[in-house]
């Protein structure tokens, strides 16, 4: 497909419909509903702080403890990539791997840079000064390494821009760039920022809008320039903080460029989205991420042909993701469908998923996106942890009966899996999805608030946090109080300075049945409206009423759900200790002391009580009815969350 040919019938195509959009008069950017607050404007409390708080004393805070060599690799600096550089030794199996040695080159850059983004949420969030300190130090390094000409990157002056083949310039740029833009938002340095805009420039001169091919790497496997479509967070990001709207013209650029050329990475690609036929099947981390380059694009143009692919890609994605939320990537799509027990999921793609969809809520205010935010992160995202290790599963299905390494005792082809355990690194398959463990939690905090003009604060979703702001320019503060989503009662304290008017949205969750407050509100457009023309202190106290609901997946198998939470059978099971890092972090396998299955049972007369789900289920193996237990997803490790509904056997 890279050939000349194929090249110039992408470039007619897209031709044509930018021709058209101009003609029907629809390239103009969309308005953007709500805008980010900086990061640090919203601070954890209750259960989410302390969680983080063990995650920067568990695995968020000491991964360079635990695989220096990976870590301490100068790879932005002294130890730049070079003509002929040897691929790292990354300690991983590289058995079944769908790149050569290429990839290796750059990997280190992803795995560092992905951790210190996460590190540094981390550490803004919980006040954590000791940590802050270190970030200085790191943040100091990596700027001493910025060329005169702005460049930042892994590539000696050799390489860089003049790549027909897997690279990762674009990649590690994106990864090291996210983490530095949130420092930013933290210290409102100037010089960090003209910093960040010089590297970008460098970009933008050395791959010229529309007359340069950014995306062109043979036809072979190219995940690493396939990543770097996500160079479009950083644009997006620097158009929101200086409106310097060349930023997502060039992010639609890059989007486009993408889509003329070959990639392994296809389903995100224009055509093939527009294409009725085609079914995801590309590596699930990429299919994920590559809907936020989507979004920008769409949101920079106003394009007519990339609103309906918009549409049609997320009709796709939801497709194939289970109902706590786990989007298929173990490893690739394979043109499936969403299985409870036969689609796994992994924790980079939950993370990239759930950022995704809030870059989508941000500008559209789509409450479908921010439903799904809130599915991820309390379902799966909290299901793939570990409740009593810091450690969290590399890869993980809804229904889950084994974590000894392969998913659920099915086999994996001719190579063993490895991916289905519990880790503080997974080291031997590749140190990607601890980093994102710890940046999920931080991404999921900036959405819980944002702005809608410059005098109305929205709360799109509930979780125990404080935020920090302004109204027409005068500073307010709001305590959220909750112990959601274990409880579905909320307080907000608010304070401000002001006299003045303030109008708050709270979202209604959809699964409430009716809403219990003590200050009166309207209702619009699925949110809760607080006005008040006049407000010094107030306190708004709220309970989502609800009842348990099951339900139905697309292959028909029964779900049990309670408020935002998603329920399960836990199933008993025995520990096995694998590769051991340090005393407190250690590979962790998981087996079934007595595997029982259990069918949908029609009168199941489910009751919520003390924290649980109390259900009648049918045992499958002597058909007796049973009167079980179930508990949210994300305090499990093996369990049974869907329930086929089976005849009775007859003998």
């Amino acid at each position: 497909m890279n050939d000349m040919a194929s090249y110039i019938r992408y470039s007619v195509f897209f031709l044509l419909v930018i021709i058209a959009d101009m003609t029907q008069g629809q390239m103009m950017p969309l308005h953007e509903k709500y805008s980010r607050l900086p990061v640090g404007s919203i601070k954890p409390s209750g259960w989410l702080r302390n969680q983080m708080k063990c995650d920067m004393e568990g695995f968020v805070g000491n991964l360079d403890r635990l695989v220096p060599t990976l870590m301490n690799d100068s790879i932005y600096g002294s130890g730049r990539l070079k003509k002929h550089s040897k691929a790292k030794d990354l300690g991983n199996l590289k058995a079944g791997d769908a790149a050569g040695d290429e990839q290796y080159k750059w990997w280190n850059s992803e795995t560092q840079s992905n951790w210190w983004d996460g590190f540094i949420r981390n550490a803004i969030l919980l006040d954590d000064h000791q940590a802050l300190e270190k970030i200085k130090s790191y943040i100091n390094g990596v700027l001493k390494t910025q060329d005169e000409d702005g460049y930042l990157g892994i590539y000696d002056e050799e390489l860089r821009y003049k790549f027909v083949s897997e690279n990762g310039e674009l990649w590690a740029k994106s990864t090291l760039l996210r983490g530095l833009l949130a420092y930013y938002d933290y210290c409102n340095d100037s010089a960090l920022l003209n910093s960040i805009i010089m590297a970008v420039e460098n970009v933008m001169t050395n791959y010229p809008l529309n007359s340069s091919n950014p995306f062109f790497a043979g036809t072979d496997f190219a995940g690493g320039v396939a990543h770097g479509l996500t160079f479009t967070d950083i644009l997006d990001r620097l158009y929101q903080i200086t409106g310097d709207r060349r930023y997502p013209v060039y992010a639609a650029f890059l989007y486009d460029n993408f889509s003329r050329n070959f990639s392994s990475e296809k389903d995100a690609q224009l055509p093939n989205i527009l294409d009725k036929d085609f079914k995801l099947q590309s590596h699930g981390v990429h299919t994920y991420e590559h809907l936020r380059p989507l979004i920008v694009s769409a949101y920079a143009t106003g394009r007519h042909d990339l609103i309906q692919a918009l549409d049609i890609y997320l009709s796709r994605i939801r497709s194939c993701t289970t109902q706590s939320g786990g989007p298929i990537g173990d490893e690739w799509i394979a043109g499936r469908k969403a299985d409870a027990t036969m689609t796994g999921y992994e924790y980079c793609s939950i993370h990239e998923l759930l950022d995704s969809y809030s870059v989508l809520f941000q500008k559209s205010g789509d409450l479908k996106a921010v439903n799904d935010i809130e599915n991820i992160f309390f379902n799966a995202a909290q299901g793939s942890r570990n409740p009593d290790h810091s450690c969290i599963a590399y890869l993980k299905t809804d229904n889950s009966f084994e974590m000894e390494g392969s998913k659920n005792g099915l086999k994996e082809g001719e190579h063993p899996q490895t991916r289905y355990k519990y880790s503080s690194v997974h080291q031997d398959v590749a140190v990607c999805c601890v980093p994102n463990a710890g940046r999920i939690t931080p991404y999921f905090i900036q959405t819980c608030w944002l702005k809608e003009g410059e005098d109305i604060l929205v709360a799109p979703l509930i979780a125990p946090c404080n935020v920090t702001s302004s109204i027409n320019g005068h500073p307010v503060s709001i305590e959220e109080s909750t112990e959601y989503p274990y409880s579905n009662r909320v307080v907000f304290k608010i304070k401000t300075e002001s006299e003045g008017s303030l109008k708050l949205k709270i979202r209604r969750p959809q699964w409430a049945t009716s809403v219990e407050s003590n200050k009166p509100f309207k209702t619009e457009e699925g949110f809760l409206i607080f006005n008040y023309d006049s407000v010094s202190d107030s306190v708004i106290e709220l309970e989502f009423k609800t009842e348990v609901r099951v339900v139905e997946d697309s292959n028909q198998e029964k779900y049990f759900r309670y408020g935002a939470l998603l329920y399960a059978f836990p199933i008993e099971a025995i520990e096995s200790i694998g590769r051991v890092y340090t005393h407190d972090f250690k590979d962790f396998g998981y087996k079934a002391k007595d595997l029982q299955h259990y069918d949908y049972y029609i009168n199941h007369k489910a009751m919520f009580k003390d924290g649980m789900i109390i259900a009648k289920l049918r045992n499958h193996d002597n058909q007796k009815i049973e009167e079980v237990n179930l508990i949210p997803i994300g305090k499990s490790i093996l369990r049974q969350a869907s329930f086929k509904l089976e005849s009775v056997k007859t003998n």
